[in-house]
């Protein structure tokens, strides 16, 4: 239950930053660092871990936060560039292309970065606890990747 209503919070992470006017800057990025905050609450809440096993995880947890965070970027500019031709509907099929290439080059990113981190993962945590992270991980991506669904209209 925790897990599910902290996604709710937490899901907005992917979508904060993208396209602030600069006045606006400081005080999202307030609200970045409470939602990062959240979620480390929500993700220490879930883990379960012993004292041991939290020396280890947190600078990995960190590190994977940061890997993510440039993977949320790139998606960010991706929807802008999209959002840009959608509204001025210049989309052409040369765009469309490049939109589509950059789409699969970011889930291959993504899922290198997982690829990459389990052995990381594995040597600080067992293994059920490197398979609950991930997963904890899936759920709130997965649910971000539905609002985004929700709220990027299909190409024209």
């Amino acid at each position: 239950m925790i897990l599910r209503i902290g996604m709710l919070i937490v899901m907005a992470a992917a979508l904060l930053g993208w396209g602030i006017p600069a006045s606006g800057q400081d005080n999202m990025q307030i609200l970045r660092d409470k939602i990062k905050a959240d979620k480390k609450l929500l993700v220490a809440s879930n883990m379960e871990l012993k004292d041991s096993e939290a020396k280890g995880f947190w600078p990995v947890y960190e590190e994977y936060q940061k890997d993510l965070a440039a993977i949320n970027q790139r998606i960010g500019k991706l929807i802008e560039s999209y959002a840009a031709d959608y509204q001025a509907k210049t989309l052409t099929d040369e765009k469309a292309k490049k939109l589509v290439e950059e789409m699969v080059a970011i889930e291959k990113a993504e899922a290198g970065m997982k690829t990459a981190y389990v052995p990381k993962l594995e040597k600080v945590l067992p293994q059920v606890k490197v398979a609950r992270y991930l997963q904890i991980e899936n759920k709130i991506r997965a649910l971000v990747k539905y609002e985004l669904a929700g709220a990027v209209p299909l190409a024209q």
